[in-house]
């Protein structure tokens, strides 16, 4: 059967926000569930909105402020482990600051550091031979012992046996305030129908797979994108020593960051973490003038909604003041679709954004990430966007003292990288070891020259019938 492709973003938000005809659903999302089982992501939706209700209060807006400490502690801890003229596997290191953020969230401190880096090792060889699983609609060639294919199923039990260890361990304990904890309640019919066993290890294993890789990959992106645009960057570094001067923010001061905040924002739109998404119509319907069959494959793209002209002028160019108030007013009505929308967005689309903020903020008040010399190897897109070897050099930079965190004391001015006076060793961060195995060739991307494809130009969002 044929597939249809929305383009326009009203159309597009249309389609997101009416979940009972576009439903979660097509041969990504059923091989997703092979390995998510029937968690958010993957869910119908008479069975999502039951799933949400349980889990939402753990991404309220208080909540995600509560998390603000420990990601700024994480993130600081990553840039001790950094010394000047460093070469830094950036995309391994997010990737591991991403894990331990998300699995303290999830779990506390249920995973000690030995199972958080085997967790990140699992889930770093499982995303990058998923989506070539995602797309070939034949399960034959995985089945042949290649070792490309061992890798793959060994990380997947392994992933999905740490998640069984740290459920059995938190059973035998004192209940506690963390998702876990929520689920763990849930399990046992408090305030409701019990759930399944299967159930909490199928939402650890969605809400782990998600939350640790897309921010990780949203991460590598911004610090390359800055490293090209040093006014850009410049902004940045000038907001944190005013506003920080070279501490981690506080959730309060979290709405000062405006260009670290805008900066983040633009990453999002320039270079989105997921793609390509899929639904499923449960009934014939009608969208933009065409007639759409029932159990048809309806893909939408936040990479093309963000690289339309019409919505975005320049949009190859990354432009973090396109964010400002004034500017981001005449962003056409769901033309920025980062985590979705309707009652399927992204569940954690707040805590990861504040992760990002506090991560650059953080990273950003101490030191500079410089590309080596010699061009940008581009990005291939797999699964989700990202650079997932990007290397990069670290940079010592001076930091005005800026005003104390309340109740501690006031750093001091000229703060740099650690050990800023100290050799300059060239051996990978130890947070790098992680991406030590080879990455497995991935499929050929969409578009030519290994590019991602480049939308038609619109003339405007005046009429979206049949786009």
């Amino acid at each position: 059967m044929p597939a249809w492709i929305v383009c326009h973003p009203e159309l597009v938000h249309r389609m997101l926000v009416d979940t009972r005809t576009f439903d979660k659903g097509g041969s990504q999302y059923d091989r997703l569930r092979t390995l998510m089982g029937d968690g958010l992501v993957t869910s119908r939706q008479e069975t999502h909105r039951r799933q949400r209700r349980l889990l939402q209060p753990r991404f309220h807006a208080t909540r995600v402020a509560a998390y603000t400490d420990l990601m700024g502690a994480e993130a600081a801890a990553l840039c001790d482990t950094w010394r000047p003229g460093q070469r830094v596997d950036v995309s391994a290191a997010t990737m591991a600051l991403t894990t331990r953020v998300t699995s303290r969230v999830l779990l506390s401190d249920t995973l000690d550091e030995a199972a958080a880096a085997e967790l990140r090792e699992c889930l770093s060889t499982v995303v990058r031979g998923l989506f070539v699983r995602t797309v070939v609609p034949l399960d034959g060639p995985f089945r042949v012992p290649l070792p490309a294919n061992r890798r793959y199923r060994d990380a997947l039990e392994c992933l999905h046996g740490l998640i069984d260890a740290a459920v059995a361990r938190r059973r035998a304990q004192a209940p506690r305030d963390d998702l876990l904890g929520t689920l763990l309640a849930a399990e046992r019919g408090q305030d409701g129908p019990a759930i399944t066993g299967q159930e909490v290890h199928d939402h650890l294993i969605t809400l782990l797979l998600t939350g640790v890789e897309t921010t990780a990959l949203l991460l590598a992106s911004l610090f390359g994108l800055l490293a090209r645009h040093p006014e850009a960057e410049r902004r940045v570094h000038d907001e944190v020593d005013t506003v920080l001067g070279g501490r981690a923010p506080t959730a309060a001061e979290l709405p000062l960051l405006v260009h670290t905040g805008n900066a983040v924002t633009e990453t999002l739109r320039h270079s989105p973490p997921g793609w390509l998404f899929t639904r499923v119509t449960t009934e014939e319907t009608e969208l933009g003038g065409c007639r759409i069959p029932r159990g048809a494959t309806v893909l939408y793209s936040p990479y093309l909604l963000h690289h339309d002209p019409v919505s975005f002028p320049e949009p190859e160019r990354f432009l973090p003041d396109r964010w400002l108030p004034e500017r981001a007013a005449a962003v056409p009505h769901g033309a920025m679709l980062p985590f979705a929308a309707g009652n399927r967005k992204c569940i954690g689309d707040a805590l990861a954004v504040a992760e990002a903020t506090v991560a650059l903020a953080t990273i950003a008040g101490r030191l500079r990430l410089r590309h080596p010399p010699g061009p940008v190897a581009p990005v291939r897109p797999a699964v989700t966007l990202g650079p997932r070897s990007l290397v990069m050099t670290c940079e010592p930079r001076p930091v005005r003292a800026g005003p104390a965190r309340p109740g501690a004391p006031q750093p001091g001015a000229g703060r740099t990288c650690p050990a800023a006076s100290g050799p300059a060793p060239l051996a990978p961060a130890p947070l790098a070891a992680a991406s030590a195995e080879p990455t497995s060739p991935e499929p050929a991307p969409p578009g030519p020259g290994g590019a991602l494809p480049r939308p038609a130009r619109r003339q405007d969002h005046s009429d979206p019938k049949g786009r």
